[in-house]
């Protein structure tokens, strides 16, 4: 390889690398600015330790008592996001189109268009999802209805970790921190869940 083509192509590299990560900065700071307002993460946490805690509980009143008290942070929750997805689905479409491609790579987007999702739409889809669990629509035993609901919020999770990284980014995440695999995840939501969100990722 000649001095020129090796220069010409760690140029384009270091191009790139500094498009990526200003691309994945921009969108970091966007998802950070829309969730501020709220207590997400917080109602979350919650949920999770009450849901182990009645998980493991043995005494079946104890457990009943647990679940209970879960209640106003599940309701919490819910109002919570529907009216941050409300909030995000104002920002302007540019801003939140997302390459269905493994990797961030620069001009994704633009080189292939239609492998792409509207964050905006899959947020909204996340919102339909961890609405129907919590209201418990498919009249799920209280275990089952927690196991869906987590299994909702981690497949939000990971989407906004693809939006703010890359879909590999954020299924190594999922599996380091709950040895969880992506499609582990897909197959653990609700079944109206996993065919809004297969459509939309898949299209």
């Amino acid at each position: 390889m000649s001095l020129e083509i090796f220069v010409l192509l760690s140029t384009l590299a270091w191009g790139a690398w500094l498009h990526t990560s200003k691309l994945q900065h921009q969108r970091k700071a966007l998802l950070g600015r829309q969730l501020q307002p709220y207590q997400i993460e917080k109602h979350m946490e919650t949920l999770t330790e009450g849901y182990m805690r009645a998980l493991g509980e043995a005494n079946p009143e104890r457990q009943d008592s647990i679940w209970a008290l879960m209640a106003s942070s599940e309701n919490a929750l819910n109002a919570q996001f529907k009216d941050f997805v409300l909030d995000f689905s104002k920002q302007n479409a540019e801003s939140t189109q997302v390459s269905t491609w493994p990797l961030c790579i620069p001009y994704a987007e633009k080189i292939s268009p239609h492998a792409v999702f509207d964050m905006r739409k899959l947020l909204s889809i996340h919102a339909h999802g961890i609405a129907n669990a919590i209201e418990n629509t498919a009249h799920h035993s209280p275990k089952d209805k927690a196991f869906t609901l987590m299994a909702e919020l981690l497949l939000m999770q990971h989407t906004c970790h693809w939006f703010c990284k890359s879909k590999t980014v954020a299924s190594a995440r999922m599996m380091a921190r709950h040895h969880t695999s992506y499609p582990q995840l897909i197959a653990a939501v609700s079944k109206e869940t996993r065919h809004m969100y297969l459509k939309r990722v898949l299209a």
